[in-house]
């Protein structure tokens, strides 16, 4: 589900940035540690800031980013033109449906994208199949707590059944052989998760 132009003002102005840059990257670099010389895959990249800091701050090779919304697919091309295709490559693409083989992956990197899936569950099944074994999920997500409150539900358009806790989330990973273990917080009293899990060996979910 994309945003509303609404939200799309939220996501896309300074102060929004600088959190991304200066509390998540860091929070979830301590959560999951750095990803020097990886391949990475960034779904539901926006403007590109975390595009960005996946890789000048914790240091990917190269960062595949997707996003279902093709405006915001140009905005992070734009951010980024100076970066070359061997570093950065972003298109419009599915979380539910990624085009790319099985393990292509050495890590994948979601910004609250997910919570905008009514099908989320189908997203954590994909970024399974495309993680290499050993491969690092992190992590940052808005839960229901936050979305079925009146003033977002009024405000932003997002799936209303269907919607997760942080133990929820979590526990979806670990189903789905990503193991998170006890890399995850909760911030602002469960409002929101950051994390970190590792993909087993197991190829698939479990039915």
């Amino acid at each position: 589900m994309k945003m509303n132009n609404l939200e799309k003002m939220a996501m896309n102005n300074p102060f929004r940035a600088a959190i991304q840059r200066h509390v998540e990257i860091p929070l979830l670099e301590k959560l999951g540690g750095r990803l020097d010389g990886l391949n990475v895959l960034e779904v539901g990249c926006g403007q590109g800031v975390g595009t960005q800091a996946i890789i000048e701050k914790l240091g990917a090779a190269k960062v595949t980013a997707i996003d279902l919304d093709e405006d915001m697919v140009q905005r992070a091309r734009k951010r980024l033109e100076n970066y070359s295709h061997d570093r950065v490559d972003i298109k419009v693409g599915d979380i539910t449906h990624i085009d790319a083989p099985d393990e292509a992956y050495d890590a994948v990197v979601n910004f609250a994208a997910i919570h905008h899936i009514p099908d989320w569950q189908a997203a954590i099944t994909e970024i399974t199949r495309v993680l290499k074994p050993g491969g690092r999920f992190l992590f940052q997500e808005v839960t229901a707590r936050w979305i079925l409150r009146w003033p977002y539900r009024s405000l932003f358009v997002h799936p209303m059944e269907n919607r997760f806790s942080g133990a929820e989330f979590v526990a979806e990973l670990e189903r789905q052989h990503i193991i998170v273990g006890g890399h995850w917080v909760e911030k602002a009293k469960g409002d929101f998760i950051f994390g970190s899990g590792t993909k087993t060996a197991t190829q698939h979910a479990t039915a």
